[in-house]
């Protein structure tokens, strides 16, 4: 951390910036200037500072300058700071407000915006002044950083570690957007605290009515305790995102009091469920817990007679492919830019575990990221186990990543994930030298790190993951990383690596893949397409809803990934590819699919491997089917978020469908679908596939426990209701 720090305005924040600071690290050289000489006594007096001085005089020594002032304050010192401050000083600022820094910002020298990182500490009290600083205020504090397009990555990286120095979480997003939500989860609050503390006095006459008052009402206005001149000013800073958001909140009350005012429970009794579950939603992300429902249990109620519309729809993008774009972003040197981001739970675990790694990632904000790369050889060590909740693609490629640092981590999961097998992937890591452990070959996984070399491995089951877990690990290795694989299966990784600069060798024997280690990526920008196992669930639809006619645009058609088209193809499904084009070196299409009857096929271990994501609802597609489907060798599906093959068998028997399993597979006989209630296991890919078989079934189905549809296929059910299916939401109380 550079030496000479300056912090302008030593008030809650940047006095307890001050105080963190020097616990941190006493031979910092810590100045500051304010206009309140009393709070720059005290902090000398108490070695919180070691100068006092004018903003010129402590900014042209300082390598750091924090600016800790109140909003509307901010421009004017920022001039000040860009005339006075050495030509490498990097400045960063903690208001609560950034857009009316912008116009500032866009008149000062393009050298000064370079090196001015906007960052914004999500904490603070009801108390003010330099009296109320704390040393620990943000230990565990999520400290917001909104660099702007210019802000060189050097600059970046120097205000993360300082936030990050002093026990803070750095998360990033744009000024914009930075704005708008701080105008929902802050500024919206403190308005509706402050409203919310006279009227009760104001309607029932006097303060003394506040002694009939409950908890309740303490606990919400608690907010109103905060500085009025402070508010003022943010609330004027950021009167147009506070403006939206109030306007937002009325339209949201009013549909209260309009379910009030026309007596429609079910209507009141939705809008509750639905806050309640958004609440639990952020109960668990503050607590980094299993992602789903805390309080409830969400599930699918889907009535039969829905029918596919006639049109075109994309579907969110890839899950594999959002997965490596953060990984291999972090890893490269640079600055990439990511579009089509799949916002669901599991791709936003793996971005949590890089930001805790020390990698400051932009977004996702519409599907895009602004990722900062730390290198190779840049990460920093966790401070918590990184949870990774459902994503075995997250916890197996994660570990090759980090068999090859030189510190230690820890990898969990939830439920689900702490059952599904991890030794394929411990084995051959501990072969190349890293230094793993799994409990019973199952997460958590504890990783030491440890110099590693390269293997020659036979893979004995064709895994995209295991594949990609031992290559990511051979970047950080000794010589060549040879991975042989006994059949095809997902080549995303190498793809990718290349685009990144990765130089691959496939070598001379099929199905082998040699990486040399050492190799530096270079940053370069992503699009992702859509994700073709999103998309099967609406080729499926589309293939047994009778009249159908559908397209899904910009799909990415991998060669590895396609079995669920080859296979539907087999049972006589109408599907043709328009458009075929490459994005990012992924094979890209609009896929159009028409409904045709279909027939029974029998599905054999080669087409298994490319549609293994995809059989839970290549399974509906069966049982719509005339006559007998069979799969065999996908031994596979049985150790996936649940055991699939039961699964699927279990709720297709629940519908009056004929089915046998085996070991490796299943068999399947196609007929007249019932309805009933049916649980997915917390499986996403199950839940979804039996909301599809609704549009064949006879009878309503109920599906529970599908919180985690939100890992892969984030607005699921809306998509299908605009589509056509009679698909509602709702809790049941657990």
């Amino acid at each position: 951390m550079n030496k000479h720090i300056a912090i302008i305005g030593l008030g809650l924040i940047g006095g307890s910036l001050a105080k963190a600071l020097r616990e941190f690290d006493a031979s910092l050289a810590i100045a500051a200037a304010d206009t309140d000489q009393n709070a720059l006594a005290r902090a000398l007096a108490d070695g919180v500072i070691g100068r006092a001085g004018a903003l010129a005089e402590i900014c042209a020594q300082a390598r750091i300058v924090v600016v800790a002032v109140p909003p509307l304050a901010g421009p004017a010192v920022l001039r000040q700071i860009a005339q006075c401050a050495g030509p490498e000083t990097l400045v960063t600022d903690v208001a609560s407000v950034k857009s009316h820094l912008l116009a500032t910002l866009a008149s000062l020298p393009a050298g000064f915006r370079s090196r001015f990182v906007p960052g914004h500490p999500l904490a603070g009290s009801e108390q003010s002044g330099f009296g109320a600083a704390r040393a620990d205020l943000f230990q565990g504090r999520n400290v917001v950083l909104a660099p702007l397009e210019e802000t060189a990555p050097e600059a970046v990286a120097r205000i993360h570690e300082l936030w990050r120095g002093i026990g803070a979480q750095v998360l990033a997003m744009s000024p914009e957007r930075h704005d708008r939500i701080l105008a929902l989860s802050s500024h919206l609050p403190h308005v509706l605290a402050f409203a919310m503390a006279g009227l009760l006095p104001r309607r029932e006459g006097g303060a003394g009515v506040h002694h009939y008052a409950a908890t309740g009402f303490a606990d919400f206005t608690r907010l109103a305790a905060s500085e009025p001149a402070l508010w003022s000013d943010i609330l004027r800073a950021n009167a147009d995102a506070t403006v939206a958001a109030l306007d937002a909140f009325g339209e949201d009350l009013k549909q209260f009091r309009d379910a009030l005012a026309a007596e429609d429970w079910p209507a009141l009794g939705g809008n509750l469920q639905r806050a309640r579950r958004a609440r639990a939603a952020f109960d668990l992300a503050r607590g980094g817990k299993e992602a789903g429902n805390a309080g409830g249990e969400l599930c699918f109620h889907v009535r039969p007679g829905g029918a596919i519309r006639p049109g075109r729809i994309r579907v969110p993008g890839d899950k594999s492919i959002s997965h490596r774009a953060i990984m291999l972003g972090a890893l490269a040197e640079g600055v990439s830019r990511v579009s089509g981001f799949l916002e669901g739970e599991d791709a936003l675990h793996t971005l949590a575990a890089f930001r805790e790694l020390g990698v400051t990632i932009v977004g996702p904000e519409d599907g895009c990221l602004r990722i900062y790369g730390a290198g190779a050889n840049g990460f920093q060590a966790p401070r918590k186990p990184l949870w990774l909740g459902n994503s075995g693609t997250a916890m197996r490629l994660l570990a090759g990543v980090l068999a090859g640092q030189g510190f230690a981590s820890e990898l969990r999961g939830d439920e689900s994930l702490s059952q599904r097998p991890m030794n394929r992937i411990v084995k051959p890591l501990a072969d190349m030298g890293a230094v793993i452990s799994a409990d019973g070959g199952k997460p958590p996984l504890r990783i030491g790190g440890g110099r590693l070399r390269g293997i020659d491995y036979a893979m004995p089951v064709a895994s995209a993951q295991v594949k990609s877990c031992l290559l990511l690990a051979g970047l950080f290795a000794e010589g060549v990383t040879s991975v042989r694989e006994p059949g095809p299966c997902r080549d995303h990784t190498e793809r990718m690596l290349r685009g990144f600069g990765v130089e691959l060798d496939t070598g001379s024997r099929p199905g082998m893949m040699n990486l040399a280690g050492g190799q530096t990526l270079s940053a370069c920008d992503i699009d992702i397409p859509g994700d073709i196992s999103s998309a099967a669930f609406f080729l499926v639809a589309a293939a047994i809803s009778p009249g159908a006619s559908l397209t899904l645009e910009h799909v990415g058609v991998n060669p590895t990934r396609t079995g669920i088209i080859d296979i539907l193809r087999q049972m006589g499904a109408d599907i043709r590819l328009h458009n075929p084009r490459e994005s990012g070196g992924e094979p890209v299409a609009d896929i159009e699919v028409r409904q045709r009857p279909l027939h029974g096929v029998d599905i054999g271990a080669e087409l298994v491997a490319l549609a293994i994501d995809e059989f839970p609802v290549l399974l509906v597609a069966a049982a719509c089917a005339e006559g007998e489907t069979r799969i065999s060798g996908a031994a596979e599906l049985r150790v996936k978020e649940s055991d699939r093959i039961e699964a699927m068998a279990e709720g297709l028997g629940i519908l009056g469908i004929e089915h046998e399993t085996f070991p490796d597979g299943i068999r399947v006989t196609g007929g007249e679908l019932g309805g009933g209630v049916i649980d997915s296991r917390g499986d996403h890919r199950i839940a979804m596939a039996f909301a599809i078989a609704a549009l064949r079934c006879r009878q309503a189905i109920t599906i529970r426990n599908c919180a985690n549809v939100a890992t892969s296929f984030p607005g699921f059910a809306a998509l299908a209701r605009q589509m056509g299916l009679d698909i509602s939401e709702a809790d049941i109380d657990s």
